[in-house]
């Protein structure tokens, strides 16, 4: 079973964290000082950003504990559930700030634009920081060869990690409002147009929002055992039946565990032929299965003749 522990990337939330808390403080105060709802509502953002490291990083400690008695895979789930109320959270935030930027485009205030641009450039420094941060997670491989390995083998199927990259979006949603608020305030500067800065909101909500999308389709697509991205079941079974002596598959089922973690199971009617060596067959199935699509845990039953039970993505 891959392992999730990783003190490299468990670092770099740390610093991320303290990078985020400083420039929410910020955003905070120079919100309050200028009046800008758009400041504010990144500011909201960044706040929705801590929580989702703090969250990722608990997740990523809690999901290195071994298996035990009661948790047979361990604790990776807790990763995608992670995930998803990350993906909740800024669903939240950004019905919370499309709300208030309607309140405001109704009732205008006084903008301090300077104000709101200086805090607004910080702000975009220190998230592209933070981004680059936790960009930077899958080069950091941990010390031994296996775990390398394992990293090769996600980058290579394509499959990320959903809880690093449900935190990641976060910061790559904050530093793409914090260039809406700079340029709010440049043009609220240049035209006084009060409305520019709910307008702003508005589009940082819809980015806030499209974020949140993909991360909560990605939680619950593993919650609900789909099939992972990038995987056919018909394919699958197809090269299943190409292997030697191998006559039926049917029962086959491919499902996540945790981002990264493929699991597939399988019901497989071999020839009835005298020269069938199961072993042989079996160690074929496996090597296919590890090379071709990067599956290794799998549980693969042997029959001379199909079950009444069989079900599956294929039959």
């Amino acid at each position: 079973m891959l392992t999730h522990e990783n003190p490299g990337v468990q670092r770099r939330f740390i610093w991320s964290m303290v990078f985020t808390g400083l420039i929410l403080v910020a955003e905070v105060i120079g919100g309050l000082l200028s009046g800008s709802l758009a400041l504010l509502s990144d500011a909201a953002h960044v706040f929705m950003d801590l929580f989702a490291l703090g969250l990722s990083l608990l997740a990523l400690r809690l999901s290195s504990l071994p298996v035990d008695d009661q948790h047979s895979f361990g604790w990776h789930r807790l990763e995608v559930l992670a995930a998803l109320i990350n993906g909740l959270t800024l669903l939240v935030i950004s019905i919370g700030i499309f709300i208030e930027a309607v309140q405001r485009w109704q009732k205008p205030v006084e903008i301090k634009s300077t104000e709101m641009l200086i805090i607004a450039v910080i702000g975009l420094v220190v998230n592209v920081v933070v981004a680059l941060t936790l960009g930077g997670h899958d080069h950091d491989h941990g010390h031994d060869h296996e775990h390398a390995h394992e990293h090769k083998e996600k980058a290579s199927s394509g499959r990320k990690d959903l809880n690093l990259n449900s935190a990641f979006l976060h910061v790559v949603g904050d530093a793409i409002s914090s260039v809406g608020v700079i340029v709010a305030a440049v043009l609220i500067s240049l035209t006084g147009l009060k409305w520019i800065d709910p307008l702003i909101s508005l589009l940082i909500a819809c980015i806030i929002l499209v974020s949140s999308y993909r991360v909560l389709k990605g939680a619950l697509h593993i919650l609900v055992e789909g099939v992972p991205e990038g995987l056919s079941i018909q394919k699958i079974h197809d090269s299943l039946s190409t292997v030697p002596d191998v006559a039926n598959v049917h029962d086959l089922h491919v499902w996540s565990i945790c981002s990264g973690t493929v699991s597939l199971s399988a019901h497989i009617v071999l020839n009835s032929t005298p020269e069938v060596k199961p072993e042989e067959t079996m160690q074929q199935v496996k090597q296919m299965l590890s090379q071709k699509y990067q599956i290794e845990h799998t549980t693969i039953q042997f029959e001379s003749c199909p079950c009444l039970n069989g079900h599956g993505g294929c039959n």
